[in-house]
């Protein structure tokens, strides 16, 4: 797993007012904190976050941050990164100092290979979930969790007891929730049918009504 680098420096100022001078400065807040870490204010150069939000995953990047002043490198991940909400800039960043020989949580995309036959049988490929908390080591982290779809079928379902994980990562589940599974299309145009069937002796029911004399 790629470790990328990353610079800071320690801030003093706090508030709204010096956030948003440091911002037109080209410069983000962030602090850091972790279980065995006092919480620490710093400000980060724009320009040394953008190699790593274009790498992707950020969230799931392990950092190695140099703080200047400050001897030692520390390992961290990005915990939180607070937005604008209408601009999407990025206003503030929380980064967590990670412990490598713990493991951690962490969501995990899910991603797909192959072709199940159910879909080339004319069935429909749904992902009910598209992330999973991981446990593992920080340097384990996968950049996804990859599911063979090959040899499902139309009906057939993906658990996640049937991951194949390697090394010593977990994901921690009290029940066998399903991932993902192929849907046949027979049975939504079935619905679909007996939902307009419904309506039609609904609407008939009501013309009926309609032509009966009131009663006198």
């Amino acid at each position: 797993m790629e470790i990328m680098n990353l610079k800071a420096s320690l801030r003093e100022t706090v508030g709204n007012g010096p956030s948003r001078v440091l911002r037109r400065e080209g410069k983000i807040p962030a602090i850091l904190y972790g279980p065995k870490t006092e919480p620490v204010k710093l400000t980060i150069d724009k320009a040394d976050l953008e190699p790593i939000f274009k790498s992707g995953a950020a969230a799931q990047k392990l950092l190695k941050l140099e703080i200047e002043g400050v001897d030692g490198a520390r390992n961290v991940m990005i915990k939180e990164m607070q937005k604008h909400p209408v601009s999407r800039n990025l206003l503030h960043l929380d980064l967590y100092a990670v412990s490598m020989d713990q493991k951690i949580r962490v969501m995990v995309p899910v991603v797909t290979t192959g072709k199940s036959k159910g879909v080339e049988m004319g069935g429909i490929l749904q992902i009910i979930r598209r992330e999973l908390e991981v446990l593992c080591l920080a340097d384990q982290i996968p950049e996804n969790i990859t599911i063979d779809v090959t040899d499902l079928d139309v009906g057939d379902s993906f658990h996640v007891e049937d991951l194949p994980l390697e090394r010593d990562i977990e994901v921690p589940a009290d029940v066998n929730f399903t991932i993902l599974t192929i849907l046949s299309t027979k049975v939504e145009e079935e619905e679909v049918e007996e939902e307009v069937e419904e309506g039609e002796e609904e609407g008939a029911e009501g013309a009926e009504a309609a032509e009966e004399p009131a009663a006198e």
